[in-house]
This record gives structure tokens, sequence and C-alpha cells, in this order.
């Protein structure tokens, strides 16, 4: 199949997801393309790779399902019990047949980019921490992780794996294991344990929050 255009893709996107999430698209493309141009990444790449990496979100979890096991993917415990992760797992499937995209970066960025995964290239990154900080997300600390993010793209990836971690942990659901993996390798970088021991203020917030949690605690 031959890769279709911007205008293409963004047609099709328009015609067969929900509105909502068409508006969460392109407030990631642009996201995204802002990024690349401070990270020296080409800006078409990373436009694509944003465009494409929801193409699987509105399918049902039946056809999802179908997807994954025809083309013989095996789950790890955390995916078969989360089918919040399986629109990204078969999106490099569903990009290559409904855009023709054969780049094996892109299709990385939009296999990694709900969860994250340790050393991930510079456009897997971006769209990942693009998907977050986009501007119609609204959660408690998102403007802050925006900040830090275009000032230093490692250190708004790491938050933002880090807030998701909290989410997580606040909620009381599974982790996914590429997830730790991919803050961890972050912290295996002496400048990020630095970082962090600076940052301590946000780190008691967070255990903060979960012995409230734990212990039925209001606030």
């Amino acid at each position: 199949m031959i890769l279709l255009s911007i205008e293409e893709m963004k047609l099709y996107l328009k015609e067969n997801l929900m509105e909502k999430r068409y508006i969460h698209i392109l407030g990631v493309a642009d996201t995204a393309k802002k990024l690349a141009k401070l990270n020296g990444v080409p800006v078409g790449k990373a436009e694509i790779a944003a465009l494409a990496h929801d193409v699987a979100k509105n399918l049902s979890k039946v056809r999802m399902k179908e997807i994954i096991d025809e083309n013989k993917i095996v789950l790890s415990d955390v995916e078969e019990n989360n089918s919040n992760l399986w629109h990204s797992i078969i999106a490099p499937i569903e990009a290559k047949d409904k855009f023709g995209i054969e780049d094996g970066e892109i299709l990385d960025a939009i296999r990694w980019h709900t969860t994250g995964k340790e050393d991930m290239s510079i456009l897997t990154k971006i769209i990942y921490i693009s998907d977050m900080i986009e501007p119609s997300r609204n959660f408690d600390g998102v403007d802050d992780i925006r900040k830090v993010t275009l000032k230093d793209l490692d250190k708004g990836v790491y938050c933002g794996l880090s807030r998701s971690i909290e989410f997580l942990l606040i909620k009381n659901l599974l982790i996914y294991e590429n997830t730790m993996r991919a803050r961890n390798y972050f912290l295996f970088n002496p400048k990020f344990k630095l970082w962090f021991l600076r940052n301590i203020v946000s780190r008691l917030n967070l255990i903060s929050k979960y012995k409230r949690w734990a212990y039925g605690e209001k606030g």
C-alpha cells in the first residue's frame, strides 16, 4: 500500500473515529511537531506517528483481540488483563494496513505511545509524552510536565512515566512492566538521580497521597 498523505490520514481519522478522539489526535500532532523541532527530529515523521498512534482506538475489544490472535501476538499477564493496552499493541498493524506506514521508527513510536519502554528513541519519547500533554489533556500536574518537557525532553518523559505510575498506584491498578523499565532506565542515568533528589518534595507528595489512599483518609 502507498503511504497516505497527511490530509488523507486526517480524512480517514475524521471519518472513522469519534470527534473527541480526532481532536485529541490533532492535539498530539501539534505537540509532537513542536517537540520534534526542539529535539532535531524530522517534523514530518513526528506528525505521521502522532496522527497514526490511535488508529485502532475505537475498534471493539472483540475486534482488537481478533487482530492480536490473527498476528500470533503473545500477551503478558498485564496485557491480557488490561484491554486499554490493546489499541497500542495492534496500532502498528493497523497503521500499516490503513495508512501504508512502513518506517520502523514510526511504527515503534506508535507501538509504545501508551506505556513507554526502556531505551526509547527520541521519536518514541516525543509521541509518548505528546499523547500525555497535548492541549486537551487536563489532570493535576499536566502544566508542570508540559513546562519540563519543553525545556528537557528526557526529564519530561521521566515525569510523565512517574505520573502514570503514581496514578496506577493510587487507583490500585496493575502497573505494566515496560513502564517500570522505562522509568528505571532513566534512573540509571546519574543526572536523573541528582535531579530526583532535588525534587524530593514531589516524591513526598506521592507518598502522602498513597498513604491517604491506603488508610482511607480524605484529601
